[in-house]
């Protein structure tokens, strides 16, 4: 699905804290696409803006209708408009292309206190722009000012409590605006009666006040935080209000939603810069350490994996096999210890379709359990030449007692190492099957799908291999062909696409339980004589 789309039109700050990259900052982090058109280039850091180059009208306009006309957007959002101009090149674009939503954040002092909106831009703004707006953000020193430029009230008027700051959203909702929400980090108040908070006050709180039509209002009370990190909290705050607008949430849930995202990000700030410092605005996202689609590629080559994995491929059990010098007997008793784990990995992934409810990944488990049977064939030929029927092998016990490489005991934690490994392989599976989640039970036989069909691959292409004369062979063919091949190729895809939907602590979990299921596939290798 297309993710929702937001067009932000405001000043560029080269620091990165407010303005276009904050917005777009904050879009990314709720999985929206940002378009940007740019009304103003400024020269700031966290100490305050140094300079200002206003972006001609016509090119904004330029810009605003290069994007509505192709992509299109969901809401269009304004910052800072830097000329009466630029207001009027928004209006007329927002009317023209019919935008669902508008949100204004009506940007015109600087946290350090520089100009950012003349005066004549206000006015054109008031008459222009808010009757077109969904939302409109003003701190309480903007409210005052938008109400003072429009005579309907006085910049320097006191507020003393919550309801006076309603009161100011009502009469700047009566200028147009369909919701006013008035931003209250300005002016804390005391939590026991919502006046405002005296200096000293040891209880405060930030009341964000929203008011609707048919006299709806909405207050959204957080802690005071003592903090320096404020840097672009009302272009973040207006960029997560858009965000849930244009993901279909209808403005108090998107008001609220955005209020707590901006509370998180000053209190988790990343501290830059020696004045007022950014946000952190990706709280509450997280980055996979791989790209879709290339989980196994980051599996294989993690640290705690990568010398483990090539212990199993390259073990001296498998290269006997590629030049057939594994005694026979070694192998007559790794087969039907196989064929036995066969049918309990068969179980594991009747088990797997049994723990999904996706139709799609019940009929893929299904054919898991297809191409294991074909794997029991070939196990079952072997035998068969070995003089050794299918009911010896049922009949034979899983591999139990004292294990022949002394390197068992570091491979596997005890428990686990008292039993043989086909017990102990088989039971782990099944446990984590039991007890796990679908993926858990796809990371605990991946080691087994993955790790034969790698090691197939390295012997056919070594050049100790032997084909002529070689016994085993045929068991490096069985998972080079295309039936094995398929399976593998399946069983990647699953988990693929269930990886890139888990959280970074998770994949860490999983990872865990195919570094274990990996260790006794190595234990497998170790049960018989290699030399």
């Amino acid at each position: 699905m297309a993710p929702p789309r937001v067009l932000l039109i405001a000043g560029s700050d080269s620091s990165g804290g407010a303005g276009l990259e904050a917005g777009q900052k904050v879009l990314a982090a709720h999985g929206c696409y940002a378009m940007t058109a740019t009304t103003a280039l400024t020269v700031q850091n966290t100490t305050g803006v140094k300079g200002i180059h206003v972006v001609p009208a016509d090119f904004v306009e330029r810009q605003i209708e290069a994007c509505l006309e192709d992509v299109g957007a969901d809401v269009i959002t304004t910052g800072m408009l830097a000329a009466a101009e630029t207001v009027e090149t928004v209006s007329r674009q927002v009317q023209k292309h019919k935008a669902r939503a508008l949100v204004v954040d009506p940007v015109m002092v600087s946290t350090s206190g520089a100009q950012l909106l003349p005066h004549d831009a206000i006015h054109v703004l008031s008459q222009r722009l808010l009757p077109l707006t969904t939302v409109l953000t003003p701190n309480i020193p903007e409210a005052k000012l938008i109400l003072a430029e429009n005579g309907a009230g006085d910049k320097e008027e006191h507020i003393r409590s919550v309801a006076d700051v309603e009161a100011v959203g009502r009469r700047i909702q009566a200028l147009g605006p369909e919701w006013v929400l008035v931003k209250g980090g300005h002016l804390p108040f005391a939590t026991a009666d919502m006046t405002v908070a005296q200096p000293d006050a040891r209880e405060k709180v930030v009341v964000d006040t929203l008011v609707g039509p048919d006299g709806f209002v909405m207050r959204v009370e957080s802690p005071w935080q003592e903090s320096t990190s404020t840097h672009g909290t009302g272009c973040s705050l207006a960029a997560a209000i858009s965000s849930g607008l244009a993901a279909g949430k209808d403005v108090p849930a998107a008001v609220r939603a955005a209020c707590r995202y901006v509370e998180a990000g000053i209190r988790e700030a990343p501290q830059l810069g020696s004045g007022h410092g950014p946000l952190n605005h990706f709280h509450s996202t997280f980055n996979l350490p791989f790209s879709p689609g290339y989980f196994i590629e980051y599996l294989l080559d993690r640290p705690d994996v990568r010398d483990v994995w090539k212990e199993f491929v390259y073990h001296p059990f498998v290269m006997a096999l590629g030049d057939g010098t594994l005694p026979h007997e070694s192998f007559k008793g790794y087969i039907i210890q196989d064929y036995l784990y066969l049918i309990h990995f068969a179980r594991a992934n009747a088990l797997a379709g049994y723990k999904t409810t996706d139709i799609t990944d019940i009929a893929r488990s299904s054919e898991s359990v297809g191409h294991i049977m074909h794997e029991l064939k070939l196990h079952i030929s072997y035998c068969e030449s070995f003089g050794i029927s299918v009911a010896e092998m049922r009949a034979t016990e899983e591999k139990q007692g004292t294990i022949r490489s002394s390197r068992i005991p570091e491979l596997f934690p005890l428990p686990l190492c008292r039993p043989g490994p086909c017990t102990a392989y088989t039971r782990y599976v099944l446990d984590i099957g039991q007890s796990e989640d679908w993926l858990a039970l796809q990371m605990a036989i991946a080691p087994c799908l993955l790790g034969y069909g790698a090691v197939a691959k390295m012997l056919h292409a070594h050049p100790d291999t032997r084909r002529d004369g070689n016994t085993f062979w045929p068991w490096i063919e069985n998972y080079i062909a295309d039936d094995y091949v398929a399976a593998v190729k399946l069983g990647s895809e699953l988990i693929e696409d269930n990886m890139r939907r888990q959280a970074p602590s998770r994949v860490e979990e999983l990872v865990k339980i195919f570094i274990h299921a990996l260790k006794m596939e190595i234990g497998f290798w170790e049960m018989f004589p290699y030399k």
